[in-house]
């Protein structure tokens, strides 16, 4: 039987594999004298071919196979990557031009006007370019028409043959404002800047977002504006939607990451949706605000950001990055695990750890742009104090995993173990990476000591605002700003807060279960006390009205019961909505000090602390911590100041009597009661103040 050399991709179940029997060892004992008298050592011995005569070859071939991959000596890990990446290149530029036949350079060259943003500076460049564009759009999606179209670098004449493919979109309701176009380039490129920032953490894979501009053409009549892209080959997918969407077949943990990372990076002013593109190279992403005043009508504000992170289940990359989950009741949470854990088991993603500084090229490098690439792509990062990028490199496992393809690619041996498919796609994207990095740095006319300048003073804003996800570390980051700042109120201006606020409606609203089914009152409950904790004055009250069984707005048909509900709890609560300026609470507050009626029993009844809310609701003429001015149309202002002066009038229950701040209180309140046209009151508040003064001369 004729051995033969196995390989990597056979299975060891296609070898007859038998035991060790007493004819080998014979045929080894007797090979070995021979061996020494030619001279050769005993591991030269082991790698020589066995005889070939004889049974149970099958067991020594294998034997033979592993010690040759034993004697091999180990190729250096620098010039492996740097052979790999060289033959993906080559075949990246063998792969040729995807739109050669639809003949774009038989098109008219048009002049036009690129407008790009800076988001690092706010500003717009302007600058001129050459273009050839088809006249029919090849494809379209709901709102815009896409047509392809050629551009010639900036550093080059006329050489259409090595013009980079773009694709043009524009709007199909020719009533779209102009400003539309340049809001999404600024959208896209603040998203771009983003990725940067996350990148610079080093994670297992590395993101980036389309380079977009817009184009005015100024030879057409009505110089029309267009969306400019590079072109992609490859399987589009979305990820997750600005609604809180997350695609099952096709999860992936890079993208779910990096909208948790913006969320909490920015200290909730912002997160980053609606992950969609090629790989790990996104377009048309969608930023949620705190304000939702920006951005278009796509920006759903804290309710876009309630619906992705009630979606969203914190995996090992968000770990990596010490990025906390968010608070979700244990029965939302049970749902997610249902739901995503098990798809999560797809990903193979490895950490590979500390963060990296973004540095853009020199101009030597510009000079040698594949090499810098290369490095970059192969290197751990470069950190300061490093002369040269370390080289890391990971098993062929990796590599054939769904997240790992940002390592270098492998051999033409090694290459035959993947499915040329998939491989062919990360050839492709090497290729369109390796372009537009170019096409980006030359055309960019940004100082590289600028850019790495800006860089570190977003890095800088970025580590100063950064919040964690966790209502915990929201509690512990108030009561610091409460050390600071002495005159800060303990309520309102969480945008966590108003997050779980907006979820707890959602619940109401059936948003999370089907048509026919109830939604869940336990978590609705859990995201209120959750708002309320946070000091959002909505979810202040309306946990004060549950505790102290009143009827509410949120939430009308829920109720705590007697086992969970607690008074002394809801009226801490109403006292924290008091303090926040609410006035249905201050004259809750001071009803209670006045009559007792839902007092808890730790609490005494105190006319000093009533007639101190009294004159709070009297004397309060501005909005509350919510924008909101409430009448009291249940009890008027001529009512509250009588109420006053009844008690300053009898005094007692803490409160000194005071005869003549009694007739005061009740001439004013008559003047306010002639105001509302009440007459009949307006005389009996008069003829009262006439009694108190009395009272001050006898």
């Amino acid at each position: 039987m004729v051995l033969f050399e196995r390989t990597m991709s056979e299975s060891s179940d296609d070898i007859d594999i038998r035991p060790l029997e007493l004819g080998d060892i014979r045929r080894r004992l007797e090979e070995r004298p021979e061996a020494e008298q030619r001279g050769i050592s005993q591991r030269d011995e082991d790698c020589q071919s066995l005889p070939e005569n004889g049974g149970n070859r099958f067991f020594s071939a294998v034997f033979q196979m592993s010690l040759k991959k034993k004697n091999e000596k180990p190729v250096d890990g620098k010039l492996k990557a740097k052979m790999a990446w060289r033959n993906a290149v080559m075949k990246a530029r063998a792969l040729g031009d995807p739109w050669e036949k639809f003949h774009l350079n038989e098109y008219k060259t048009e002049k036009a006007k690129r407008h790009r943003y800076n988001a690092m500076r706010q500003s717009w460049v302007v600058d001129e370019v050459m273009m050839k564009m088809e006249d029919h759009s090849f494809n379209h999606g709901a709102m815009r028409e896409c047509f392809r179209m050629k551009k010639l670098s900036n550093f080059s004449k006329d050489d259409w043959v090595r013009a980079h493919n773009y694709v043009a979109k524009r709007y199909m309701d020719e009533e779209t404002p102009r400003e539309t176009y340049f809001d999404d380039v600024k959208l896209q490129m603040d998203a771009k800047l983003w990725g940067e920032e996350y990148n610079r953490h080093n994670p297992p894979k590395k993101v980036d977002i389309f380079q977009m501009a817009v184009i005015e053409m100024v030879e057409r009549d009505g110089s029309p504006l267009f969306h400019l892209e590079h072109f992609i080959e490859g399987h589009y997918v979305k990820y997750n939607s600005n609604s809180g969407f997350v695609r099952s077949e096709a999860i992936r943990m890079t993208p779910q990451a990096f909208s948790h990372f913006t969320f909490e990076k920015s200290g909730h002013k912002l997160i980053v949706v609606d992950i969609q593109g090629v790989g790990d190279l996104y377009t048309d992403p969608q930023i949620h605000t705190s304000h939702g005043d920006d951005y278009g009508d796509g920006n759903l504000g804290t309710r876009g950001m309630a619906l992705f992170l009630h979606s969203h289940l914190c995996n090992s990359i968000c770990h990596s990055l010490s990025l906390t989950p968010f608070d979700l009741a244990p029965s939302e949470n049970e749902v997610i695990n249902k739901n995503v854990a098990n798809l999560q088991v797809s990903c193979k993603t490895v950490v590979r750890g500390t963060e990296e500084i973004v540095i853009t090229p020199t101009k030597e490098e510009k000079e040698h742009i594949l090499d810098y690439i290369r490095m970059r792509s192969i290197s751990s990062g470069y950190h300061s104090g490093d002369d040269k990028p370390r080289i890391k490199l990971t098993s062929i496992s990796s590599l054939d995993s769904q997240e790992s393809d940002d390592v270098p690619m492998m051999s033409e041996s090694e290459d035959s173990l993947i499915d040329s498919a998939r491989q062919e796609n990360r050839r492709r994207c090497l290729s369109y990476n390796s372009r537009i990095r170019f096409d980006s740095i030359s055309d960019s006319g940004t100082d590289t000591e600028t850019r790495e300048r800006e860089l570190f003073q977003f890095k800088d804003m970025v580590q100063r605002k950064a919040r964690p996800s966790h209502v915990l570390g929201e509690m512990e980051h108030r009561k610091q700003l409460e050390l600071l700042e002495e005159n800060r109120s303990k309520t309102g201006g969480s945008v966590l807060g108003q997050i779980h606020l907006d979820l707890a409606k959602y619940h109401e609203l059936n948003r999370f279960v089907k048509e026919s089914e109830t939604y869940d009152r336990e978590a609705a409950v859990f995201h209120v006390d959750q708002a309320a904790k946070c000091g959002i004055l909505e979810g202040i009250k309306t946990m004060a009205y549950l505790h102290l069984g009143l009827s509410h707005d949120i939430l009308p048909d829920v109720e705590l019961g007697v086992n969970k509900s607690d008074k002394e709890i809801g009226f801490d609560y109403m006292l924290m909505a008091a303090e926040a300026k609410d006035r249905v609470a201050m004259i809750y507050i001071s009803k209670a000090f006045e009559t007792g009626i839902g007092l808890p029993p730790s609490r005494t009844i105190d006319w000093n602390k009533a007639v101190y809310w009294l004159d709070r609701v009297v004397n309060t003429d501005t909005e509350d911590e919510e924008g909101n001015f409430d009448g009291t149309m249940d009890d008027p202002l001529y009512q509250l100041v009588a109420k006053q002066a009844a008690m300053y009038l009898t005094g007692g229950k803490g409160l000194d009597k005071d005869p003549d701040k009694s007739g005061e209180l009740f001439s004013w309140a008559a003047e306010l009661a002639t105001k509302a046209m009440k007459g009949k009151l307006a005389s009996k508040y008069y003829m009262l103040a006439e009694e108190a003064w009395a009272e001050c001369e006898e």
